[in-house]
């Protein structure tokens, strides 16, 4: 079987690494001190640094949050992987999609071993108290990463169960016959 395209998935990979990684040293340099909302659109888009030893939407355990989820981090590239090595040369979203959510895995994992601070997050969205949790460019390209894969995976499902319930309902049909 052929893989997918190599260039695809690791040209993707790098952008989201090298965009994720230079927006993180800027909001390091330019956005302190720390924890102090700047508006930028307003207050529905402000860029406020903070440093997240845990994981999505505040999930912690403690002082080994850092090892739990550099070791969480690298099973899910692992599966990543896996799921790469699986993909067809001709299935290019589900390429974009794994290499989006592989270069946000990798974006964090890099924070998580440079520092025992956490993943640097600097995106502020909401509106007054109501706040989504400060994220980064590697968060935004494992969700968008994710939403892809998950419909491509679902999609890919349709045609199978489309045929099936065309047997059920018109056995002719699915056959290659003509209603008549």
């Amino acid at each position: 079987m052929r893989r997918s395209k190599p260039g695809l998935f690791w040209g993707v990979t790098m952008l989201v690494l090298l965009v994720d990684a230079f927006t993180k040293v800027i909001a390091v340099d330019r956005l302190i001190p720390a924890y102090l909302p700047r508006p930028v659109l307003g207050d529905g888009l402000r860029l406020t640094l903070v440093y997240n030893p845990g994981a999505a939407f505040g999930l912690h355990f403690g002082a080994e949050s850092r090892w739990i989820f550099v070791t969480l981090s690298v099973v899910a590239l692992l599966v990543l992987a896996r799921l790469y090595l699986d993909t067809p040369l001709a299935h290019r979203a589900r390429t974009l999609a794994l290499a989006l959510v592989t270069g946000g895995a990798l974006g964090n994992l890099v924070d998580r071993l440079k520092s025992g601070r956490g993943v640097v997050d600097f995106i502020d969205v909401g509106v007054g108290a109501w706040r989504w949790p400060t994220f980064n460019m590697a968060d935004l390209a494992v969700t968008s990463g994710a939403m892809l894969l998950a419909w491509v995976l679902w999609t890919a499902g349709e045609a199978p169960a489309r045929r099936a319930v065309v047997a059920a309902v018109a056995p002719d049909q699915a056959a290659g016959g003509t209603a008549g």
